[in-house]
């Protein structure tokens, strides 16, 4: 009886088991690695030695590190309220069937399709203060251009407004989807009931879209806490590292001094904070949608 029946999940597993030794050498081995290069003094010649959590106790005595996480978190803050309201605000006003609406999707989802390099090159030409776009503008009407790239107060809004532009197309089309989950018949209710507009869409659509929101926010926080090639290409992080991300911080110890136990450090402290965060953000909706659900 035991042999049929392991004959039967034979192949269940002969199934799973490509998928299971790619995932694990892609990834599992990979993060383990890390995790080990992290506790020795290594560059990139040698093995290097032993060093425990010595790596550790130097990022948190390093105020350059420390600048580098406020600067992530800043920018992250910034970006994602932002990024989720103007994604779902998009949605609601092209979630039509007409022609028009589906041009204006394609073209607010287009830039999503470029690479890091050619959006930083775009928004240089806009946010240059001596020759870019605003600049000139500003100069045309006897204004004072803006610094955004070299002012250590804007530095990070420019990556903010960059990153939003860049971001959107993803997130309005979850906002997207989810609207077209939303029962009709609710509508059909509302509008029998002769509910505004704006009472519809506080009672109907905002808690229809919940799921996608926290999706949207889990996401794009994710996302934010990772951000790098705007700051390398945009700012280069500065000025005087006002820019400066976490990532972008890994990258210059990493393959500017070559302290490789040293980067992967950080990047493991990185890792526990996006871990940290996420975990909470689901922890927080899923208790508000408990306390929800007993009302």
């Amino acid at each position: 009886m035991s042999r049929n029946r392991a004959a039967r999940r034979d192949p269940g597993f002969a199934f799973v088991g490509p998928f299971l030794l790619i995932y694990c050498a892609v990834l599992i081995a990979p993060m383990l690695h890390g995790m080990w290069l992290s506790l020795h003094v290594v560059d990139i010649w040698g093995d290097g030695r032993f060093a425990g959590l010595a790596n550790y106790g130097r990022l948190l005595a390093d105020p350059t590190f420390g600048q580098s996480l406020v600067n992530t978190f800043a920018v992250t803050l910034m970006v994602v309220p932002i990024l989720t309201g103007i994604a779902l605000a998009l949605a609601l006003a092209l979630n039509r069937a007409s022609r028009g609406a589906a041009v204006l999707r394609g073209i607010f989802f287009s830039s999503a399709v470029l690479s890091v390099t050619i959006v930083t090159l775009i928004w240089r030409f806009i946010l240059a203060p001596d020759a870019g776009l605003l600049g000139e503008a500003a100069q045309a009407i006897g204004a004072e251009p803006i610094p955004f790239l070299s002012s250590p107060d804007l530095a990070l809004w420019a990556l903010a407004i960059t990153t939003i532009w860049w971001s959107i197309g993803l997130p309005m089309l979850l906002f997207l989807a989810g609207l077209q989950q939303v029962p009709a018949d609710l509508y059909e209710a509302a509008a029998l009931d002769r509910a505004s507009r704006w009472r519809t869409l506080l009672s109907i659509t905002l808690p229809s879209l919940k799921r996608t929101t926290i999706l949207v926010v889990m996401l794009q926080t994710a996302a934010q806490l990772q951000l790098f090639g705007q700051a390398q290409l945009l700012t280069a992080g500065g000025p005087s590292g006002a820019s400066r991300t976490v990532v972008l911080f890994m990258n210059e110890v990493a393959f500017g001094r070559w302290e490789l136990g040293y980067a992967q450090a950080a990047a493991e402290v990185l890792f526990a904070i996006i871990l940290v965060v996420t975990l909470t953000q689901y922890w927080l909706t899923g208790r508000a949608g408990e306390g929800e659900g007993g009302r």
